[in-house]
């Protein structure tokens, strides 16, 4: 539909002299029930809780298999593992945290909250949406069946050659965490694509970029950054498989080929990806910090420039992790310099929040106080970080575990602390119901204390020589009682996990209800009911502020935006596409219905790799031309999306 046509479209009059409207639209909107609903529906709200339920699970997973090996290490000559055992154990570990957890997590509650908070009717690519959660659902079982088989990646989750060429690394192990890894980048890179083009054209009317709400700058600037990283470290995967398989020499020096290729190559991807699951978490918590500090964010474009300049700079800070491989000085200057200029776009958000904070009036609630937290946990993380960027002290550093101290205080501090406080503050828009706050800082407290009793311990076993990566050590080494300290403290913040968990079981049986907005919030997912209708809203809001639901406390020239007025379309599945800039409706969009194909393409891609990964090419070309099969009928023309919809409705 033109843009001419919109002025046309009915406004919430007619919905109000027609009730029929609203169970119209949820006739459209809904997906079936049953097991063939389960398997065919594109909504957005499913697949993003469905993205958290997983990654949450994969969280747990982790998690076990790390207290498992801080058992190994808590004393000096323990045989809890054997060394195999270990090495496939803490490079699963790895896989599984920064991988399977980090970013599906985020992923996860972008995907159910984005077209709530911009007043959207469902993400701008439904079945590429569908599609992406597939992949990662199948990805993630591949390599832990793999894994479950004592096949796991046995070479830490960076994966270095040459020890994971064929001649020293012999079994299928790193097989399948090569194509298990380009199967994972597939479901990113559809998944980015997603994002973006979400935020670009399906924000609503009048919601300019200056207007967004602070929580899609972080996932938007992160799946950006991921559409230039993940074919990296995919390529760079795929050709280790090569190697390994079909005698190709990209890394086998032998054979003319650059063993530190591989890192280049990695850590490209890496370390922007450090900042793709941490940039996220930070952009809910500078929405939903503001809610509990009863203010609006102070410097909220400061803030939202910083956030793209961390990842542009991200780019440019790879060779940070190479500083002791042996190349150039005058390439370590320069990547010292980024190493450390990179931390001032950090601490931008890190006195935005500190400012919104003091200039406002806390609530501490649970959500607030994760928040809090995080806060702190980050500027630690940060100045261990900061520290490793000057390479005299990185060389001394390097491979300690310092590192390891640093990398689970950007990771766990920047993403779990977050989430959590995320969860809290959003389990009434997933449930209509409110999470148990007793309970929750019961939760705060256990995890706060025991990530810190934990983690901190780790700086100075890194700083008395610790190397990270080992198996076990001696007696008298003076690691001993760090270790054991160490591994107390992590047992403690399994311990408040466990209490997130029965809370958020608890909660949703038998939660206090929340009703639709139980934290006063002024975003626009907050504007219908918890949990939304299929639909999301009965009509399409229009945004005249970053705040549309605290405009009753703004000057009366401000108070323009609309939440119970404007387009119904209820012709089918339909949404309003918007210009990239100033959101102004250029256009109605017919959106998909329910459909298998993205289960069965991504159910292929798996056969695929499967038939690659054991050299049964008769597997391989079924899993190929069932790939192109299903993308064909993907692709196939059809009559206009919405008559589906319509039939059905009719």
């Amino acid at each position: 539909m033109s843009a001419s046509e919109y002025e046309r479209t009915p406004g919430i009059g007619d919905s109000v002299r027609h009730p029929e409207i609203g169970e119209r639209l949820k006739r459209l909107w809904e997906s079936e029930p049953g097991l063939r609903g389960w398997l065919t529906t594109v909504d957005h709200k499913k697949i993003g809780l469905r993205y958290i339920v997983t990654a949450f699970a994969f969280l747990v997973i982790g998690g076990i298999e790390a207290l498992i090996f801080r058992l190994q290490l808590s004393w000096p000559n323990r045989h809890v593992l054997t060394p195999e055992q270990y090495d496939q154990l803490f490079s699963t570990h790895g896989m599984t945290m920064i991988f399977l957890y980090a970013l599906p997590i985020l992923s996860g509650f972008s995907n159910y909250l984005w077209p709530l908070v911009l007043g959207a009717r469902d993400m701008a690519l439904p079945r590429l949406n569908a599609l992406s959660y597939w992949i990662y659902l199948f990805s993630g079982i591949f390599l832990y069946a793999a894994f479950i088989a004592g096949f796991g990646p046995n070479d830490g989750w960076f994966n270095y050659v040459p020890y994971a060429a064929r001649a020293f690394n012999g079994g299928p192990n790193i097989d399948f965490y090569s194509l298990g890894m380009v199967l994972f980048g597939m479901s990113t890179t559809v998944g980015a694509i997603n994002f973006v083009v979400t935020f670009l054209r399906m924000r609503a009317p009048g919601m300019s970029i200056n207007r967004v709400p602070m929580i899609t700058w972080g996932t938007v600037t992160a799946n950006a950054g991921n559409l230039f990283a993940v074919p990296s470290v995919s390529l760079a995967f795929f050709m280790l498989w090569l190697d390994r398989n079909a005698g190709t020499h990209f890394f086998d020096v032998p054979g003319g080929g650059q063993p530190l290729l591989w890192q280049h190559l990695f850590w490209m991807f890496g370390h922007p990806w450090v900042y793709a699951i941490v940039l996220p978490a930070m952009g809910m918590v500078s929405e939903a910090l503001p809610v509990f500090c009863r203010r609006p964010l102070v410097g909220y474009t400061a803030v939202a420039l910083a956030t793209v300049a961390t990842m542009v700079l991200g780019f440019g800070v790879w060779v940070h992790h190479m500083f002791a491989t042996g190349l150039p000085p005058i390439a370590l200057s320069f990547f010292s310099a980024a190493s450390i200029i990179i931390v001032v776009p950090s601490a931008v958000g890190v006195f935005a929040w500190i400012a919104t904070i003091w200039l406002g009036k806390p609530v501490f609630a649970t959500p607030f106080l994760f928040f809090a937290g995080f806060i702190l946990l980050f500027t630690m993380g940060g100045v261990s970080g900061y520290m490793t960027g000057s390479l005299p002290v990185d060389w001394q550093l390097t491979d300690t575990y310092f590192v390891v101290a640093h990398l689970h205080y950007v990771l766990i501090g920047i993403n779990v602390f977050p989430v959590v406080g995320a969860t809290y503050y959003w389990f009434p828009k997933f449930t209509g119901k409110l999470m148990d706050e007793r309970l929750g800082r019961w939760n705060f407290w256990t995890m706060f204390l025991g990530f810190n009793l934990g983690f901190f311990p780790m700086h100075v076993s890194g700083l008395l020589g610790m190397p990270r990566r080992i198996y076990t050590y001696a007696d008298g080494m003076g690691w001993d009682w760090l270790n054991l300290i160490t591994t107390v403290g992590g047992f403690v913040f399994a311990t408040g996990v466990l209490l997130f968990l029965i809370n958020v079981v608890i909660s949703h049986r038998r939660g206090r209800p929340a009703g639709d907005n139980p934290w006063d919030s002024p975003s626009l997912e907050w504007a219908t009911t918890s949990p939304p209708p299929p639909y999301n809203f009965a009509v399409i809001p229009t945004v005249a502020s970053r705040y549309p639901l605290w405009e009753d406390r703004m000057p009366r020239s401000v108070r323009e935006s609309a939440t119970e007025a404007g387009l119904v379309l209820d012709h089918g599945r339909e949404a309003v596409g918007t210009g990239p800039l100033d959101a102004q409706p250029d256009i109605i969009l017919k959106m998909p219905s329910d459909t298998i194909v993205p289960f069965v393409l991504a159910l292929m891609l798996t056969v695929l790799f499967v038939g690659l990964v054991l050299h049964w090419w008769w597997l391989a070309v079924l899993g190929l031309l069932g790939t192109g099969a299903a993308a064909l009928v993907w692709l196939w023309p059809r009559a206009e999306l919405g008559e589906t919809a319509e039939a059905k409705s009719g």
